[in-house]
């Protein structure tokens, strides 16, 4: 084979393999970015997680809270009620104290009722919001890898 064609073979053979080689470092280059980007994606999700299940439970240990601050007022309330009416003087007297701890009673537990309502409230709006922030986060990134 005539030197020329050796030469002219031999650069052929040596772009092919610059070319290949380039390509795949740069394949792996991306494959290596695209697992550090995943992996900094998951701490985040992991944290978001984490950040989730420390809000649900201090929320959950304010809705305890209040249902037994409730509860234990309620029933120093029914004792105090009960003891009033023990000493009523007349059968009058006994239903104006029933009436008023009715319309009291009642008034409590509505207020407690709401008080619930919002701490429930709270609790699944701040909840979910780290995890919801995660979702729109994920969805974000496969639109961006189009």
């Amino acid at each position: 084979m005539p030197a020329a064609k050796k030469d002219a073979a031999r650069e052929a053979f040596d772009t092919v393999t610059t070319a290949s080689n380039d390509a795949i470092k740069e394949g792996f280059d991306k494959s290596v970015n695209a697992l550090n980007d995943f992996t900094a994606f998951q701490k985040d999700t992991v944290d978001a997680m984490i950040a989730s299940a420390t809000t649900a439970a201090k929320s959950l240990e304010d809705i305890n809270t209040s249902a037994l601050a409730y509860a234990k007022k309620s029933m120093e309330d029914t004792v105090s009620v009960a003891r009033t009416m023990a000493g009523a003087k007349s059968v009058q007297e006994l239903i104006e104290v029933q009436a008023d701890y009715a319309k009291t009673a009642m008034d409590a537990y509505l207020a407690e009722i709401n008080r619930q309502s919002e701490l429930m409230s709270g609790l699944v709006k701040h909840t979910f919001k780290p995890l919801n922030d995660r979702a729109a986060a994920a969805v974000e990134l496969m639109q961006s890898q189009r």
